[in-house]
């Protein structure tokens, strides 16, 4: 195969299974119009929520996130945000990086691109990159739409923190487009254990699945205090450490940490899956 594609005239492996070629493929697929539409639905969800409950108050004289939900789009935004990292953006990782490899082997077409010939590596990166940007968009949309409902619902105005103070407009801005930045990164976990299974299993269910029991159980055992300073190795422990951001003296050394586990886990897992499908029988 190698001699023949070296010969062909025109032949460059680069130019193999455009970006632009695999985005429009993937953007084409149900999933990522269901998964599209119940993000884009979840703010207005939460907005009807708000309306039936009323103010949301504060508890016992202690003032949380959720309780200034309504105080501005901003916090509304935040709130969005508090409420789906933990598992809702969970599951578009999971689906955009999961499902891209093992749906081609389900449909028996995998062989035939890189028959085309597609070289593996490019394959691979390829799909990755639609993967990530699909994940990615997904998590840029959700704070969007949140914004720009809790805006018309509450008004414009600045960013009410719990524990005192404020942040105005341009700064929650600012502040929110970095959470979003990290909720990315901490999920790069998810996506590479993900994308991992995907070049391991025809299933593209039990990748996917596969990817969110793992990420669940990272978080049952976050949850288990006596596995002491051991805890501060998963992932999972530093998710929510993006709150140091929306404070009037961030704090970065939680998103630091989280960002270094995050990325080391993700390298790791990435790289077994470039060096396993290098080495596989392709027989669907």
């Amino acid at each position: 195969m190698s001699a023949l594609t070296e010969a062909a005239p025109g032949y460059r492996a680069a130019r193999t299974l455009p970006l632009r070629v695999e985005l429009a493929r993937q953007l084409k697929r149900r999933r990522t119009l269901i998964m599209g539409g119940v993000l884009a639905a979840l703010p207005f969800v939460l907005l009807v929520a708000f309306a039936i409950g009323g103010d949301p108050g504060s508890r016992n004289g202690q003032v949380t996130l959720m309780d200034t939900a309504t105080a501005s789009g901003a916090n509304f935004a935040a709130v969005n945000l508090f409420v789906s990292a933990g598992f809702l953006l969970v599951v578009p990782v999971a689906l955009f990086c999961g499902d891209t490899v093992a749906s081609e082997a389900s449909w028996s077409s995998l062989r035939y691109l890189l028959a085309a010939p597609v070289p593996r590596a490019r394959l691979l990166w390829s799909k990755l990159a639609v993967g990530l940007g699909l994940s990615l968009a997904a998590m840029v949309l959700l704070p969007v739409v949140a914004l720009a409902a809790g805006t018309a619902a509450y008004g414009w105005g600045p960013l009410k923190i719990p524990t005192g103070g404020a942040l105005d407009p341009g700064t929650a801005a600012q502040r929110l487009a970095v959470v979003v930045a990290y909720v990315f990164v901490s999920q790069l976990v998810t996506a590479a254990l993900a994308f991992w299974l995907s070049t391991r299993t025809d299933a593209p269910l039990g990748a996917v699945g596969g990817a969110v029991g793992l990420t669940i159980v990272g978080n049952v055992l976050d949850a288990v205090t006596a596995l002491g300073h051991w805890r501060a190795f998963l992932p999972a422990h530093w998710q929510y450490a993006w709150a140091d951001a929306v404070q009037p003296h961030p704090e970065w050394s939680g998103m630091i940490q989280g960002t270094a586990v995050s990325a080391a886990y993700a390298l790791v897992l990435f790289a077994l899956a470039f060096r396993g499908f290098a080495r596989k029988d392709i027989v669907s």
